[in-house]
């Protein structure tokens, strides 16, 4: 492994692998140590704002999710909500920046926010779900303060860790083609013989502009890529975004066409006010009634949500930005996690759901992006988001989503760093890179891949090799798999 130079201000850690620390830099450059890390403000800048712009749909996104009627039957006010996104999204993306010196933004997690909606909501007032998700924020603390999260980061093997990153890289790509509408769902029991259940456009059929604007914008991206143009993503995301408006004008497209959310036509009113009504509505009256039970399984769901995908994410990220040693380890790895914990914290103090680092962050690393500068730049965006969020609104989903396609081409090229021929490899990194996206879940993912891993390890007499920890997960998992009919023998008793 290649030593770090450094100066007297800064440690191999902070630095990263490989780092070169050239004398004469500004304040600004010894704290985020852009210069150590082989970076330039151009690249944060632009790494920052690439983040940004992939992610910000969450801000629109996570009231749609949280829409549901809790237990009582009391719904969500969706500008309150899209406040309090706007808002955790910001404080947690710039203390991951200022504090955890990584090129990470956090949000409301997808996965987080599907379980607050469909499992939490319907046993509880959403009060009680916030509430939910400060317990499990400072439940993942606790695992990172007793070091038992980075124990478990490093237990992984390294093909693992590379097969991590190859999943994720699949479960962006297909994110981004779902929310092009290039792929969509046939509403089939796709489970039947010849029944499919994803399909090519509408009916194998690509239609409408928006489909367009979004292959324009990935060809676009590809071939400034090809021709090493510096910021291809973002330069794409903006002309994709322009093409898209010209389009929407002189087509007479409405905001239905655009799937009912961003729409490239400028706003009537550029500046709103946040409305910040769910901020502190955390409420532990009442969980009591929910029962014990209730209360350590949606407990236990919600960190192993929260956990492993964010495991998942970091790794990957970690991985491209080239902060990753040969083992896979990352400088700086305990803060990262305990802010990203903390995001559990923040989001139920917010009312906006557990927060958790974005694979959307890959389209920033992508574009340059390898110190926290560029989370820095992120937050600032999710702030303005708070005052600004009509302008948000400019740029399609679609159009987005072409960052999402062209970082997960990216991200599968660690395929090269695989030992293909031995199957106790290839077996679990094959069941880990595909179950990310067949399952849509990064937990499912990785998950398989322990439980496989384990397993094939202890049929070749090789029990010790794996380590204890690596045994931990894979019941732990066998645990989260089994994890309804374990509900309904505990319920029956």
């Amino acid at each position: 492994m290649t030593q770090s130079k450094v100066g007297p201000t800064t440690s191999p850690e902070d630095a990263g692998p490989g780092s070169r620390i050239p004398a004469g830099r500004s304040w600004l450059d010894r704290y985020f140590h852009i210069s150590a890390r082989g970076s330039s403000y151009g690249q944060e800048v632009r790494g920052g704002i690439t983040t940004f712009m992939a992610m910000a749909y969450i801000v629109l996104l996570n009231p749609v999710i949280l829409s549901v009627p809790d237990a009582a039957g009391h719904r969500l006010d969706g500008g309150e909500v899209t406040t309090a996104t706007a808002l955790a999204a910001a404080v947690t993306t710039l203390v991951m920046g200022f504090i955890g010196n990584v090129p990470l933004a956090m949000a409301a997690g997808l996965s987080v926010s599907a379980v607050m909606s469909t499992q939490v909501a319907t046993e509880m007032t959403w009060g009680n779900a916030w509430a939910m998700c400060v317990i499990y924020g400072a439940v993942i603390i606790l695992l990172v303060v007793t070091g038992l999260r980075e124990l478990i980061m490093n237990a992984i093997p390294m093909a693992l860790k590379h097969a991590i990153t190859m999943g994720i890289g699949l479960f962006v790509c297909l994110l981004g083609l779902v929310q092009a509408g290039f792929v969509t769902s046939t509403g089939g029991p796709g489970g039947l013989p010849g029944v499919k259940p994803i399909q090519l456009g509408t009916a194998e059929v690509l239609t409408g502009w928006p489909v367009l604007c979004f292959s324009v914008t990935v060809l676009l991206i590809f071939a400034l890529q090809v021709r090493k143009v510096p910021g291809a993503i973002l330069i794409g995301i903006v002309g994709g975004t322009v093409i898209a408006a010209v389009i929407h004008q002189f087509a007479g497209l409405t905001k239905k066409d655009w799937g009912g959310h961003n729409a490239p036509e400028f706003p009537g009113s550029v500046v709103s006010s946040p409305d910040f009504g769910l901020f502190g509505s955390v409420s532990f009256d009442g969980l009591g009634d929910v029962g014990a039970i209730s209360i350590g399984v949606i407990v236990f769901t919600l960190v192993l949500a929260g956990f492993f995908d964010a495991i998942g994410t970091i790794i990957g990220i970690g991985q491209q930005a080239g902060l990753a040693d040969k083992e896979g380890r990352m400088p700086g790895l305990a803060k990262a996690l305990t802010i990203d914990g903390a995001g559990g914290v923040m989001g139920g103090l917010a009312g906006a759901s557990g927060q958790t680092v974005f694979v959307e962050s890959t389209a920033g690393v992508g574009d340059g992006a390898r110190t926290g500068f560029a989370s820095v730049i992120s937050g600032l965006g999710f702030t303005l988001c708070l005052f600004f969020t009509p302008l948000a609104q400019m740029i399609p989903p679609q159009v987005a989503a072409a960052a999402l396609v062209v970082i997960g081409s990216m991200m599968i090229t660690n395929a090269m760093h695989i030992d293909w021929s031995d199957p106790a490899t290839s077996i679990p990194v094959f069941l880990t890179t595909v179950l990310m996206p067949f399952a849509y879940s990064i937990t499912t993912g990785i998950g398989a891949g322990v439980i496989s891993y384990v397993l094939i390890k202890a049929v070749q007499g090789k029990f010790r090799e794996p380590g204890w920890l690596m045994w931990v997960l894979g019941f732990v998992f066998l645990a989260y798999f089994a994890l309804n009919p374990i509900e309904q023998w505990l319920g029956a008793k």
